[in-house]
């Protein structure tokens, strides 16, 4: 059976772009990505249902129907769906939810707005299914959707939280893995911490910042990488950092891919400071290429992280500083863990999960078994 899919990506940048092209990449079907580009997030997710419909009309009178659409939860899918029903056809709908905006966490400058936390439960509610990128991640988002309906006046949806939960399942990210691969080692040195995170503030910065100086005023010997996504502005406590850490700082700023997988290949150490994490990408791809991971006793990391580390890798509310200061002092203990991360961390490359997602689409009411139902528990 071949399909022809049309991967609606209004956001496509940073993961959702590697996603989205990998999946195409990597898939035995034909894959059409429409998209627009990652900027002005919440025009993307009001609006562009509009501009895609028109591409996804051009797509169909070129080439032929589509018998899937796949798209992602910064499209409003139920405006998509009637901006295209001339050109739907019998083809299935398929959400995937790579971050969900009801439990999105807001900085000192942003508001409550519902708006978008409907985008995404009535996008949901409408797919033929409806997939999360973890566990941990589709439990949150059925567990917020009753209060976000709760606070509108009547006809609260209350009866389909269930419906919709029982076709929700759980199908992880697939990562180009394999471009870590056969990186030559960093010359021997002091320990290497690598932050690959966005530059945002949901990716806790400021924690971060104020742990690596409190390493340096312990007088750890050791080196930083921090690396990742920059957009507007720099985040607090960034701008000192190059003055506290001196030598200590061996990359500040983004890093083109080459330069990425040489840098996370010389880490010995990732850390993670956030308050926003939905899969994990760069931990991932860190732990895979053979980074010990120090990462926070929430979010998705329990469920990232094999069990047998957790009480090593995962550091409790005040114990970063504390977990970062044990990996630096226990190079043996950080190595012996590699292999075991680095299995783990394997079956999300795409060479595994494009088939997974492939099967999945070839019958998208009947779900393959590798593909988790929403159980009610995290893993």
């Amino acid at each position: 059976m071949s399909l022809r899919i049309a991967l609606v990506e209004p956001y496509l940048g940073g993961s959702h772009r590697a996603w989205a092209e990998g999946y195409a990449r990597s898939s035995r079907h034909e894959v059409v990505v429409l998209s627009h580009d990652a900027r002005f997030w919440k025009w993307r997710m009001q609006g562009s249902y509009l501009t895609l419909a028109a591409q996804f009309a051009g797509a169909v009178e070129g080439g032929g129907p589509f018998d899937v659409v796949l798209a992602t939860s910064m499209l409003h899918l139920p405006a998509f769906l009637g901006a295209v029903r001339a050109h739907l056809g019998d083809a299935a709908t398929v959400v995937y939810f790579h971050e969900s905006q009801l439990t999105y966490p807001l900085s000192a400058r942003d508001r409550p707005d519902e708006t978008y936390g409907m985008i995404n439960w009535g996008s949901a509610a409408v797919a033929d299914l409806v997939l999360f990128n973890s566990g941990f991640h589709r439990d949150t988002f059925f567990a917020a959707v009753p209060a976000l309906l709760k606070r509108f006046p009547d006809q609260r949806h209350g009866a389909m939280v269930d419906e919709v939960r029982s076709r929700s399942y759980v199908l992880e990210v697939g990562v180009d893995l394999q471009r870590f691969d056969g990186v030559a080692p960093a010359d021997v040195g002091p320990p290497v911490i690598l932050w690959n995170q966005r530059w945002e503030f949901d990716k806790g910065p400021a924690e971060l910042a104020a742990a690596l100086g409190e390493l340096v005023r312990r007088g750890r010997d050791f080196r930083v990488v921090l690396t990742g996504e920059r957009f507007v502005g720099q985040p607090d406590g960034f701008a000192a950092l190059p003055g506290a850490l001196g030598e200590r700082l061996a990359h500040f700023g983004f890093a083109e891919d080459d330069d990425y997988v040489r840098l996370v290949c010389a880490a010995d150490i990732v850390v993670s400071t956030a308050l926003q994490e939905f899969f994990g990408i760069s931990i991932t791809e860190a732990c895979y290429a053979g980074a010990f991971p120090v990462v926070p006793n929430r979010l998705v990391y329990p469920e990232r992280i094999p069990a047998a580390l957790h009480g090593r890798c995962l550091y409790e509310a005040g114990g970063l500083v504390d977990a970062l200061d044990w990996a630096l002092a226990h190079p043996v203990e950080r190595a012996a863990a590699v292999p075991l991360l680095r299995g783990e961390m394997a079956r999300f490359d795409w060479s595994v999960m494009a088939s997974r997602y492939d099967g999945l689409l070839e019958a998208p009411h009947r779900p393959d078994p590798p593909v988790r139902p929403a159980t009610g528990t995290g893993a």
